[in-house]
């Protein structure tokens, strides 16, 4: 049986009149063995790069087109991985709690206003464009998916069990998210965007968060302010509540604190209280960029002049810190890099599903960098 006959029409060299170029046909256009062209295609990542792109050359070449359910009987990998956005929601079609992207967005509604929240989030698009691109040397595509109630993290659970994908890369940063430990317990391939919960023995990349809350506060202390205040997110994301404490901790001086949700209307809301609260407030942290950016809009409107009489620090570096008028000071998160991270321990993992004794998760920890723009 050969299982490399592509399905299409070939007019590649040495491929005849009508017929669909075949493995022979790409070996003998590249100048390798069968069992190389064999081995670039049903994706083995241990050759070497150089002859991966003349085999890739001589496949486009000759037209060949390999035969992915064959494929998939030899290599046992469904060249996919699910790229899996998760929540909190408990019920079945409500996700009351859900948690959008790296920091969540809170709010009531159903699936579709979950899959809106999260595609509202900047950060979202950065997780994508680093797993496409870390992902598309591989030949592995991602499949998106939402899991946001438990009828859908049983289809997340099922899509990976019956083979639909090779692993999940989970994004939910979510204190009360089950579906990281239900991938655990069931043993499949994951990487989580973030520090699992206790006893849940899954890979993960994370932030040192509370670093970046620190140089929030060492940077603002160093341009003079002195009355300081934060917005945080919800108190039930661990990132979050680490920025705040690194924030505080640095600061060295009572706080004014407000919780948002991640959102500009959060932040929005956040700084009104806050400018109730501390009228005479100089200098303003908030937990991610577009919270620093209705935060921004509300002190405008009150008159205050940024940063000459408030200072407005972000946190990740998303597209909003450039959008915001004036652009953000923020703490960059490398979330395209972290992503590729993730897809590198995943992919590792699907080679190797037995873990060796004594090898635990997977811990890849990035480091934050304070980003001075115009607004502190």
């Amino acid at each position: 049986m050969n299982t490399g006959r592509g399905a299409g029409r070939g007019t590649g060299a040495g491929a005849g009149a009508g017929a669909a170029p075949t493995l022979e046909d790409v070996a003998r256009a590249a100048g390798v063995s069968r069992a190389t062209v064999s081995r670039v295609v049903n994706g083995v990542r241990n050759v070497d790069p150089a002859i991966q792109q003349v085999v890739q050359q001589a496949v486009a070449a000759t037209g060949y087109v390999p035969n992915r359910a064959a494929r998939s009987l030899v290599t046992r990998r469904s060249g996919a991985v699910a790229l899996v956005v998760s929540g909190s929601g408990a019920g079945s079609t409500d996700g009351d709690d859900g948690q959008g992207g790296d920091d969540g967005q809170g709010g009531h509604g159903g699936r579709g206003a979950f899959a809106g929240r999260v595609f509202q989030d900047p950060f979202f698009g950065r997780v994508v464009s680093g797993v496409v691109r870390a992902l598309r040397p591989a030949g592995v595509h991602p499949v998106l998916m939402f899991a946001d109630a438990d009828e859908e993290r049983a289809q997340v659970l099922g899509y990976l069990t019956q083979g639909g994908a090779d692993g999940a890369l989970l994004v939910g940063t979510h204190g009360r998210d089950p579906l990281p430990g239900m991938l655990a317990a069931a043993g499949l391939p994951a990487v989580l965007f973030a520090r699992p919960a206790d006893g849940e023995l899954l890979d993960h990349v994370d932030l040192h968060h509370r670093h970046g809350g620190e140089l929030a506060a060492r940077h603002l202390l160093a341009r003079g302010c002195r009355r300081l205040a934060a917005i945080g997110g919800p108190a039930e994301v661990p990132a979050s509540r680490e920025r705040m404490a690194g924030f505080g901790a640095a600061a060295g001086r009572a706080v004014a604190l407000a919780e948002g949700d991640f959102t500009l209307d959060g932040g929005e809301r956040a700084m009104r209280l806050l400018l109730a609260e501390r009228p005479d407030l100089d200098g303003v942290f908030a937990a991610n960029d577009l919270m620093a950016q209705g935060a921004c809009l509300v002190l405008r409107e009150h008159g205050r002049r940024i940063p000459e009489d408030v200072a407005v620090v972000g946190f990740d570096d998303s597209s909003a810190a450039v959008a915001s008028r004036p652009r953000l000071t923020t703490v960059r998160q490398p979330v395209e890099d972290m992503a590729a991270e993730m897809v590198r321990l995943l992919l590792h993992r699907v080679d190797t599903p037995l873990r060796p004794p004594g090898d635990g998760p997977v811990a890849s920890l990035f480091s934050p960098e304070l980003v001075v723009r115009d607004s502190a």
